[in-house]
């Protein structure tokens, strides 16, 4: 008997049980994780997952095919609910200030609250990925983009009912701010922090705020 009709019998094995089959799933997703913080994406392999989890490699093919289809389906679904929360603020009835407080506050809760995965999806090089993940790597930046202009469109609806003082192009505020955000990988860590992911959002939030806000 081949090899790959062992696998799929086997994997139609766990398959039949949903509720175990997604708690493995998310047991080995989180194992990854680790291991893809601790030696980068590059180096890291289905082996060293394995490892981490003091398993056989084999055993994990019956519920993953490859590291990057992994690393691929956790991000996506990260990136869409971060994507869901800033169009639902953006779309909002509340004022301009109160949008951009609750986004930099929802983002960075959200960082922490997946952390280290979004800090190692913001290491990634989404231009450069093999073909077979060319899908996904587009995919993610047109929800990367989307995500762009909903703060964007913040920005400038401020601008528009005088509420921000227009201090220069709400593109370049908005990357500013992601800017801030990400760069809390260099030192945010959230098991030795003193503070939360949403006390830091909020305080980046008064920061923003505060250079952005109409004295009128």
């Amino acid at each position: 008997m081949k090899k790959d009709s062992v696998i799929e019998k086997r994997r139609a094995a766990v398959e039949a049980d949903p509720a175990a089959y997604a708690e493995k799933r998310r047991e080995i997703a989180a194992a990854a994780v680790r291991v893809f913080d601790r030696m980068g994406f590059q180096k890291a392999s289905i082996s060293a997952v394995a490892q981490e989890m003091k398993t056989d490699r084999s055993n994990l093919y019956y519920y993953i095919n490859s590291k990057e289809e992994l690393f691929d389906e956790v991000v996506r679904t990260v990136v869409e609910r971060n994507l869901e929360l800033v169009l639902k603020i953006s779309h909002s009835k509340v004022q301009p200030r109160r949008k951009l407080r609750d986004m930099i506050t929802a983002l960075m809760t959200s960082y922490g609250e997946h952390y280290p995965l979004f800090y190692i999806y913001i290491r990634e090089n989404l231009s450069h990925v093999s073909d077979a993940r060319s899908s996904w790597s587009r995919e993610m930046r047109e929800m990367n983009q989307k995500t762009q202009e909903a703060v964007i469109a913040i920005i400038e609806e401020g601008y528009a009912d005088g509420s921000f003082r227009k201090i220069g192009s709400a593109r370049v505020v908005a990357y500013g701010i992601f800017g801030v955000i990400g760069w809390t990988n260099r030192w945010f860590r959230p098991s030795k922090s003193e503070v939360s992911a949403e006390e830091v959002g909020k305080t980046y939030a008064e920061m923003v705020l505060s250079g952005l806000e109409s004295p009128y």
